[in-house]
């Protein structure tokens, strides 16, 4: 299954894996390349790439990612093509190596690809990478590293500018196209139905709907494979002079817990959440089924789509507090639930789907994808063009069995948020 150059190909999703798969076909000299979305609004002001910033990191158990890590960051070092989308703060992981085996793996990748790591062995050595301003928990009876290659980006900045390029290279992006299913003939896939009527003919279909992947396209029952998943989040509106003294904090990331945090952006606002198995939320079907988890966003839901559980927001504040006592006695200004499309074993979904030469899938990005926007499209290009290592066609297979389990997020039990009481405005308050 392979594409040729002067293929018609249609990517459904104009997210992270759509427009970085737009961009690398065109830069591979594919003719005719058209990227649709849902939303009337791009970057889709509900999507997980157009979160407000994203963690850019190498510290990964599996050294395929850390590596590809490592080559998106150089990438994104390219001021010409990203402006100052990234920000090099880099990333404190914390938490004892030794009870945390995906950090230790991380380490020992990080130390292998020749990162710039600092040990932090004590309490004073890890405050030592904190500016002298900044009034810091306890950080007791823990270890951590620093690594000094990686940061955060600015998400929505990020795809707004490889969009732009993809229309400049000759790309075609059309927002408000509301995808609902396959065409079909003969068991190949042949295009789009929109829920308009119209059908998009297309040779390959490209699948990149991101956490609405499963629900637009009932028909392939992706189930878990790509499951829809929310994350909860809340941010902290600082004071100029505040923003100024917390600016050069790096990043704090603690894989036991799940918790991070980045450093304040331009307009002097932090955000926290939690990585952990996250939150599904399911559509009973006509029937009384169990539907599809899809997300529950401010366009489905208005402002009740921007709220998380009240008791991820008692958990985000009493995490908060044991590194930045000060800010944990500020309100949250805000709170947004994430939603990530996830794998059983945290690998992306890449790939032809079984037996269909004109669908491919490129999902799943299960909470680690948006930092490989620069590079990600390379990996689905080689997927489109048959190029891809035999051992990553098998590693990203739709209908792969999946043997080990996504070790990186905080081990607690998936929810639905049918079961959740949602957070008040008091939740926000100190």
């Amino acid at each position: 299954m392979v594409a040729q150059k002067q293929d018609k190909i249609l990517i459904v999703g104009a997210g992270c894996f759509g427009i970085s798969t737009a961009y690398h076909l065109l830069a591979r000299g594919f003719t005719d390349v058209t990227v649709i979305d849902r939303s009337d609004i791009l970057p889709a002001p509900d999507a997980a790439s157009t979160d407000l910033n994203k963690v850019v990191r190498t510290s990964y158990s599996d050294p395929y990612y850390t590596q590809l890590a490592r080559d998106a960051i150089a990438a994104w070092k390219d001021e010409e093509m990203w402006g100052d989308t990234y920000h090099e703060s880099g990333v404190l992981v914390v938490g004892s190596r030794d009870e945390t085996p995906y950090a230790s793996k991380g380490y020992e990748n990080d130390a292998a690809i020749g990162a710039r790591i600092i040990d932090l062995p004590t309490t004073d050595a890890i405050r030592s990478v904190f500016p002298a301003g900044v009034k810091l928990g306890g950080f007791n009876e823990v270890s951590a590293y620093l690594n000094k290659d990686g940061g955060w980006a600015f998400a929505a900045q990020g795809v707004a500018r490889m969009t732009a390029k993809v229309v400049e290279m000759g790309g075609r992006v059309e927002a408000g196209v509301n995808v609902t299913g396959l065409a079909r003939k003969d068991g190949k896939t042949v295009g789009v139905v929109c829920r308009d009527g119209k059908t998009i003919d297309a040779d390959v279909v490209v699948a990149a709907a991101g956490s609405w992947t499963a629900s637009t396209f009932a028909e392939l029952e992706l189930g878990d494979r790509c499951l829809s998943t929310g994350q909860s989040i809340a941010t902290i509106q600082l004071t100029p002079d505040e923003g100024a003294r917390y600016r050069e904090v790096p990043i704090i990331l603690d894989f036991s817990s799940g918790f991070y945090m980045f450093p304040p952006n331009q307009d002097n606002i932090v955000k926290m959440a939690i990585h952990e198995t996250g939150f599904t939320s399911y559509i009973v079907n006509t029937d009384g089924g169990k539907g599809i988890s899809t997300p529950r966003t401010v366009t489905s839901h208005g402002s009740d789509g921007l709220l998380i559980p009240q008791s991820r927001a008692k958990m985000l504040r009493t995490k908060l507090g044991a590194v930045y006592p000060e800010l944990a006695e500020k309100p949250f200004s805000g709170t947004r639930m994430c939603w990530y499309t996830d794998s059983p074993d945290g690998d992306w979904v890449i790939g032809y789907y079984p037996s269909d030469a004109g669908l491919v899938l490129a999902t799943s990005g299960s909470g680690h994808a948006y930092k490989f926007l620069p590079v990600i499209g390379s990996v689905v290009a080689d997927t489109i063009d048959g190029t891809l290592d035999p051992a990553l066609v098998s590693k990203f297979a739709v209908n792969r069995e999946s043997v080990k389990i996504d070790l990186s997020r905080a081990p607690a039990a998936r929810q639905d948020l049918a079961g959740e009481v949602f957070c008040t405005p008091g939740d926000l308050l100190p």
